[in-house]
């Protein structure tokens, strides 16, 4: 079975061409297609249902694609979402990934590169969904710990809302506390199944993941960039 066969996966563009075309194939693929021309008229829905995935134009009327990313992350941290933007956008495409869009595709891009995308959103939505009763695997470093199999991390206990993204890279900087890690390298742990991200995304990541940190205790600073090569993970206490 395909990953996230049978899902409901919601598109929001105001280009009808695309909404049609992206329908078309993601129904042959098994998904469940809603097709919203607009952010408003999708949030509606949204907040009373919230989709499996969601893809979003970032320039849209009513409400563009940057509020509706904020508002369903608002809402859920765990929900696929994927932008699609311009080449002239890059300024969007940034704040996109920090208001928390796992991925984005900019136009023109292929329909079989989207599907890939698509498959590869939920094979990681998967991995934050452990059944029950799966043994724990800790990692612990300082206030932090990390469950493996649960993809889910927590401050001296407390639990921090982390995207299936972010924890991959905090995992990676924490396993190693003190050695730095590439951007490179960041990309390979954060996108295993797809390496055509530019390394810079990872800022992007890594600036949302120190501000959900800092907001689960005010004085982290434990995630240092090391200036030309990437970023370590340095708890108080080394």
């Amino acid at each position: 079975m395909k990953p996230g066969a049978g899902a409901r996966v919601a598109v929001v563009d105001d280009e009808e061409n695309l909404l049609e075309t992206l329908g078309f194939a993601l129904g042959r693929e098994g998904y469940r297609v809603d097709a919203y021309r607009d952010g408003l008229a999708a949030w509606e829905v949204f907040e009373a249902e919230l989709p499996d995935l969601a893809i979003l134009d970032i320039l849209m009327p009513r409400m563009d694609g940057l509020e509706l990313c904020r508002r369903l992350r608002a809402r859920s941290e765990a929900l696929p979402i994927l932008f699609l933007t311009s080449k002239v956008e890059e300024f969007d495409r940034v704040l996109g990934l920090e208001l928390g869009a796992d991925d984005y595709l900019v136009k023109p891009f292929s329909v079989r590169e989207l599907l890939a995308r698509v498959k590869v959103l939920f094979r990681r939505a998967s991995l934050g969904r452990a059944p029950d009763g799966a043994a724990e695997e800790l990692l612990r470093v300082g206030s932090l710990a990390l469950d493996l199999a649960r993809y889910q991390a927590r401050w001296e206990g407390a639990p921090v809302s982390l995207t299936v993204t972010e924890f991959r890279l905090l995992r990676a900087l924490v396993r190693h506390p003190g050695h730095v890690k590439t951007r490179a390298q960041l990309v390979a742990e954060g996108y295993p199944d797809d390496h055509y991200l530019a390394e810079r995304t990872i800022d992007s990541h890594v600036k949302r993941l120190r501000r959900k940190l800092v907001e689960a205790a005010p004085a982290f600073d434990a995630i240092e960039t090391v200036y030309g090569l990437g970023y370590r993970y340095r708890p108080p206490s080394a």
